[in-house]
């Protein structure tokens, strides 16, 4: 009998989210090869699961929150999915994730409190990420502060820059460590929890497969449109 593998709704919401944001960041993809390499993505994440478990969830969400471009959420999603599947124990799912979240967050603050403007300066330019962009960025979290630390946690990049961003701004460890496992916590919580409800059912499998992507370039397109117009209105200054 085959073994089970993880659900295709996710690489369906992978493609969506990947077509909605692409045009912002100057990024031209196929339709066609981005929805090949997501299907790729999710076979392999799933045989990584199976292989490594916990250990191997742990590394690919350490390293995907220090900035690589791995699928941190893709695996956190298919993990848990998995154990609702009966595959492997939510509680090492949910407890896997949220430490290499968090570990991940704070090795990428320490970089950014001690390069980060020298690394932006010298690598940033060749992925849209300039000194000024950087800047306002930093503003945004030197105002914002806790709270931008927690909401960056489940908007795709500002994942990756978080802590980064967060040490180069200047922000207190303490108030960024605390945001931070509070942030991961919630993220985690709220994947496990869905995915892992969505492996115990055959049936709603399907329905979330054919949809998703609909549902998440829509959610993603108001998510930006939001940004953007935050990034407007940063840009234009305050009125005379």
């Amino acid at each position: 009998m085959a073994q089970p593998t993880a659900p295709r709704f996710y690489g369906t919401f992978c493609s969506g989210t990947a077509q909605t944001i692409a045009p912002c960041y100057h990024i031209k993809a196929d339709i066609g090869e981005t929805w090949a390499t997501m299907n790729w993505i999710e076979v392999n994440i799933s045989a990584l699961i199976h292989h490594y478990g916990g250990v191997g969830l742990f590394v690919s969400l350490t390293l995907e929150t220090l900035g690589l471009p791995l699928p941190g959420e893709s695996a956190l999603i298919i993990a848990a999915t998995l154990a609702g599947a009966g595959k492997i124990s939510i509680w090492v799912v949910a407890v896997s994730a949220w430490c290499g979240a968090v570990l991940g967050d704070n090795i990428a603050y320490f970089i950014g409190r001690r390069y980060g403007r020298s690394v932006v300066t010298r690598y940033g330019a060749r992925f849209g990420i300039t000194t000024s962009r950087y800047a306002r960025v930093e503003a945004v979290f030197a105002r914002f502060g806790p709270a931008m630390v927690i909401a960056a946690r489940f908007v795709v990049l500002l994942r990756q820059m978080n802590g980064l961003v967060a040490g180069s701004a200047g922000m207190h460890w303490a108030a960024f460590v605390l945001s931070n496992m509070l942030g991961a916590a919630l993220w985690v919580g709220f994947w496990t929890t869905l995915a892992y409800q969505f492996g115990h059912s055959a049936d709603v499998l399907p329905f979330i497969g054919r949809h998703i992507g609909m549902v998440a370039s829509a959610l993603m397109a108001l998510a930006l449109m939001g940004l953007l117009v935050g990034y407007w209105r940063m840009r234009a200054g305050p009125k005379p």
